[in-house]
């Protein structure tokens, strides 16, 4: 940027404050401003590129970040009230440009020292000497910049400024002998890992890479589908006992080849190979790596190559899946075992696949091998995130949740970008240990992460995972969003249509509709007793008790017949409903099991259990004792606030006052604290 006459700093100094003055307006853009400097739009376009080096958009852009700084900085405004007093309507993009341009989300403003902007903001005209510095500054900044042309940069627009986000493709095998493909995917493979132990960046799955194996999608397409910045391509072969490996790294945005290198190695360099990869990759944009993250990237896996081409042939078919790989990938990985006993990666890719063999099936035939190799893992390499999964694993087998989170929890201390973990971890707070919160952000984490595979039907319920945390915490509308998505990908994925037939009643309050939404489902497949046992709920909600003891009836017959230990948590409302017929009897059998499940219930839910259970008993002061300690919990259900003002159980004692009283503060807390976790997700970068 030229030194400025005294003409063009007026000039800026008006611009500004014309900005300043319609900071909090979004639509306010280049026509606007040209049009309060009573200015064509191409002269002030001309001008300000001139002054300052950027257009004028972004010239408004970096306004409204500096005003936001200082906002940050010097009022208690939160992230998400800042961007609409800068003009964002989107928090997240706000938080994307703010990144952007400062290189840390705007939630860290706190951890970062106050540092002085550049010469054209409005506030180095009021200090001459200030002004003057930052003018001397700027011809130090116009060497600099004609220094990067001539070498070939762009300053305004360098790789640091970049999200650091990357992809790393599948590699190809350069030789004509397919037995090497198994290698050459180990190696894409290690150095993906490697990538994915480092903290700074943001590394897509490898399911999100595999659906471009042989595609003929340029690279620009691939960085906008899989919203990344970065992508690596890589291809190599075994010539005799030498690798060969070609890779290169290229800024998506622009397909602009940044960087590449030919790597040629003995076999017996494999892991160094492996840790140089990723070590130029990550230094190539500019990725903090920690000493701990160094030390796991460098630390090799076993030190006998014959015990680890047996482990790459394993691990080859455990990423192919399907139950005759998975177990065939056993035999590879105890083949590694037998030549390397403490080779901890093995044991626990071991497990892994056991876990996945017995994930559907009723009788886990392969828990004590899965726990055995659980435990080899963690005694030969505890700080391995491979060890916790398999630990994990092997806990979420036994149904012993409590358990298994911390292992899951130190799994992604050790492997942040694992979408493995995060999917564990997301399911677990859906199913084992439900909060709406958590089960919502790791979702989402793992939505960036996890840009699908190439199995459309694996993608569809990778959506409706994340839509049915939305509506679960309250987000309606974009919960029904994603799982539109989620039936793009495949119109049968009878789940998402599940859930959409309770998005329903959110959306119009029509119980009947429900019911009738969930009655075309349960046609598709009449094998589907969980929808059984929603339209005996609904119909319960309806006071259509004769339908509902129909439908509970059916799906009591299949739980019975089959053994079934599920559902228990119902079995209030149906002995309600059974009682509501006739059936006295069977409905107290129902209703003392639900008062023994409470007994062992370590949810939230809980005491709104007892209150419902008391209620029905007459005893509206132990009830209500246990509704006031169930108003004291966080990020509930959002079918809590659907359905209970629904539920008969309710209807005497939600004449009580006080029950009144607690469930309006329950209602208000609970949308509270649904826009406070849109705000906390925002600030996080998650949303």
């Amino acid at each position: 940027m030229t030194e400025l006459s005294p003409q063009e700093k007026e000039f800026l100094d008006k611009l500004i404050a014309e900005i300043k003055l319609h900071i909090s307006e979004e639509e306010f853009g280049v026509s606007d401003l040209a049009e309060e400097m009573n200015m064509s739009r191409s002269n002030l376009l001309r001008k300000v590129k001139k002054m300052t080096d950027l257009s004028v958009s972004q010239f408004i852009n970096k306004i409204r970040l500096e005003e936001a700084m200082a906002l940050l900085r010097n009022t208690s405004s939160n992230v998400s009230e800042v961007s609409h007093q800068v003009g964002f309507n989107s928090p997240s993009y706000f938080i994307k440009c703010f990144r952007e341009h400062y290189g840390y989300p705007p939630g860290e403003v706190g951890k970062h020292p106050e540092k002085q902007e550049e010469a054209y903001s409005d506030s180095s005209s009021k200090n001459p000497q200030k002004r003057t510095l930052i003018l001397a500054l700027s011809g130090l900044g116009l060497i600099l910049i004609l220094l990067g042309t001539w070498l070939g940069k762009d300053f305004f627009k360098s790789q640091s400024n970049l999200e650091k986000s990357i992809v790393v493709l599948p590699f190809k095998n350069d030789s004509s002998d397919s037995t090497n493909v198994y290698l050459i995917n180990g190696l894409m493979e290690a150095t993906l890992n490697n990538l994915q132990k480092i903290k700074d960046l943001r590394v897509l799955s490898r399911t999100s890479a595999e659906k471009y194996r042989g595609s003929s999608k340029s690279i620009p397409e691939m960085a906008d589908e899989l919203n990344v910045n970065y992508l690596v391509e890589g291809s190599g072969q075994k010539i005799g006992d030498n690798i060969v490996l070609n890779i290169q790294l290229i800024d998506g945005t622009k397909d602009r080849h940044l960087w590449s290198k030919q790597y040629r190695r003995e076999v017996s360099d494999i892991f160094a190979l492996q840790q140089e990869i990723s070590k130029d990759i990550a230094k190539e944009i500019q990725a903090v790596i920690t000493p701990e993250e160094k030390s796991r990237i460098e630390k090799e896996p076993t030190d006998n190559l014959k015990a680890y081409d047996s482990f790459m042939k394993g691990l080859d078919l455990l990423n192919q899946g399907r139950d005759e790989n998975l177990l065939e990938s056993v035999v590879y990985f105890e083949e590694a075992i037998k030549e390397d006993g403490q080779f901890a990666l093995a044991y626990a890719c071991a497990g892994m696949a056991y876990y996945y063999y017995d994930m559907f099936k009723a009788d886990k035939t392969h828990l004590d091998q899965l726990g055995t190799y659980a435990d080899k893992a963690m005694l030969y390499d505890p700080t391995l995130g491979e060890s916790m999964i398999a630990k994990a694993m092997y806990y979420l087998a036994k149904k012993e949740y409590t358990e298994a989170l911390p292992f899951l929890e130190k799994g992604l201390e050790f492997r942040p970008n694992s979408s493995l973990i995060i999917g564990l971890l997301a399911d677990f707070y859906a199913n084992n240990l439900p909060d709406t919160e958590k089960y919502l952000e790791y979702a989402l984490m793992g939505m960036q992460l996890d840009a699908g595979s190439s199995d459309s039907v694996a993608t569809s319920y990778f959506y409706l995972r994340v839509g049915n945390a939305l509506i679960q915490t309250g987000f309606v509308e974009e919960s029904s969003a994603y799982l539109d998505k989620s039936l793009e990908y495949f119109s049968g994925n009878a789940y998402s249509q599940y859930v959409k037939a309770f998005i329903s009643y959110a959306k119009d309050k029509d119980l009947n509709h429900t019911r009738d939404l969930l009655q075309i489902e349960y046609n598709k497949d009449s094998s589907r007793f969980d929808i059984l046992q929603d339209l005996g709920k609904v119909s319960y909600y309806l006071r259509d008790y004769d339908a509902a003891y129909n439908y509970y009836s059916q799906f009591n017959e299949i739980r019975e017949n089959l053994q079934l230990n599920v559902y228990v948590h119902e079995n209030m409302i149906i002995g309600e409903t059974y009682e509501k017929v006739g059936k006295a009897e069977e409905g107290r059998e129902f209703i003392e099991s639900y008062r023994a499940y409470l007994e062992n219930d370590q949810t939230a839910y809980k005491n709104l259990g007892l209150t419902m259970y008391y209620a029905h008993e007459g005893d509206f002061e132990r009830a209500l004792t246990h509704f006031r300690e169930f108003e004291k919990e966080d990020n509930i259900q959002y079918w809590v606030i659907l359905f209970l003002p629904e539920d008969p159980l309710a209807d005497k004692i939600i004449q009580e006052p006080e029950f009144q009283k607690i469930w309006s503060r329950i209602v208000d807390k609970f949308w509270k604290n649904n826009a406070e976790i849109r705000n906390r997700l925002e600030e996080k970068g998650i949303w």
